[in-house]
């Protein structure tokens, strides 16, 4: 398996200034290319293949400066980037999905390259990565990469006035059950947008909200901007100020779920959640700022990759009428989105919307249903109720 281990790096200005020109050279590369392959298929009709436009890289080197001072296998990635680009616009249009012609890069559209191969090197001791042709740059290793794993690719990024690398570790692959712990505890997850999650045990955690929190704060810097030229140094410098603000909300978002999914791995062996279809559910233009602050699909997903290496079994089941059924006699029992409480006429039971909503969802899962009959007359958690 595959594991991205990101380090954040500190240039000095050289390095910095030369990590620019990179990514401008890598652009415009890009732009030449997709240019060569629109003009060839109207005038030809034919298709022009990675290969051919990397056999042209050798002459095209020898007459431009900035190409010299590039490693040669980023700038083969350059080309296998747009390469790969064109494969997902094609199979995007034969399986009649919506797909976007590959447009060309803004001056600001192009805040990466990658050493695919080889060009890199990490000196741990003196917490340097070495980049071919650049240096060395100082890098925070805030964790170690595993011994056993293997250091296939180096992407540098930028992320507005940060550098990071990203290194695509390759791991062994457990064997097939050997790492699965044994169910002893499960767990069943409600998504919502009042609390973010609410546990089939009655637990909940708190919505933090973190786009909601900072859009006095993002709206102000945002008319700053409008008030502006356009194309002015002073406006550069405001648009720098905004994305500053989003990628501070994005870190908190980030780090909030990763530790969220950290926890709820360690606590259970097994995590059902609801299959739910957020593509969809944000085309409610009265929830979708609500929704997309919340994060579902990122905090399942880092849950999901989490519990691969732990042993921990992740499921999802279908969210149908999971709010409306009662999770003790199983029941209907019809809801507006306005009620918030679930009381059962025919049984009696009286709980929160979303703690009921949460233990039918548990009671979904079949791998929750096979560890209870199988137990042998030591259960699981039983919900309240």
């Amino acid at each position: 398996m595959k594991r991205t281990y990101k380090f954040r790096l500190y240039p000095t200005a050289l390095q910095q200034a030369t990590l620019r020109q990179w990514l401008t050279t890598c652009r415009l590369l890009y732009n030449n290319a997709l240019a060569e392959r629109k003009e060839t298929w109207h005038r030809q009709q034919q298709s022009v293949s990675y290969y051919e436009q990397a056999s042209h890289l050798k002459a095209a080197k020898q007459t431009d400066q900035l190409l010299q001072e590039m490693h040669s296998q980023v700038l083969q990635d350059v080309l296998r980037r747009l390469d790969k680009t064109f494969k997902n616009f094609f199979r995007r249009i034969k399986k009649g999905e919506h797909a976007g012609y590959p447009r060309f890069k803004g001056k600001y559209r192009y805040d990466s390259f990658t050493y695919p191969q080889s060009g890199f090197a990490l000196d741990y001791h003196n917490k340097k990565l070495r980049l071919s042709k650049i240096g060395d740059i100082t890098i925070k290793l805030h964790r170690p990469i595993p011994s056993e794993g293997v250091i296939k690719t180096c992407t540098i990024t930028r992320d507005i006035d940060h550098w990071y690398a990203c290194f695509a570790v390759a791991l062994p692959d457990p064997a097939p059950g050997t790492q699965q712990r044994a169910i002893k505890s499960a767990i069943g997850v409600d998504v919502g947008l009042k609390s973010l999650l609410t546990l089939n045990n009655g637990e909940t955690i708190a919505n933090p909200r973190w786009f909601r929190k900072s859009e006095k704060k993002l709206a102000k810097e945002q008319r700053r901007k409008d008030r502006k030229q356009k194309g002015s140094h002073n406006r550069h410098k405001q648009n720098r100020k905004v994305a500053q603000v989003h990628r501070k909300i994005r870190n908190q978002r980030n780090d909030f779920h990763h530790k969220l999914s950290r926890k709820l791995v360690d606590a259970y062996d097994l995590i059902v959640y609801e299959n739910l279809t957020i593509t969809n559910m944000v085309k409610n233009h009265h929830l979708a700022k609500s929704i997309s602050d919340a994060g579902w699909g990122q905090l399942m997903c880092f849950t999901e990759y989490k519990a691969e290496e732990a042993g921990t079994v992740v499921e999802y089941v279908s969210a149908y009428n999971t709010t409306q059924l009662c999770s003790q006699c199983g029941k209907l029992v019809p809801k507006t989105l306005a009620t918030r409480i679930h009381s059962c006429p025919y049984c009696g039971l009286v709980l929160a919307r979303d703690h009921n909503s949460a233990i039918t969802v548990l009671h979904r899962s079949t791998h929750y249903i096979e560890a209870r009959s199988s137990s042998s007359g030591q259960e699981l958690p039983v919900e309240p109720g």
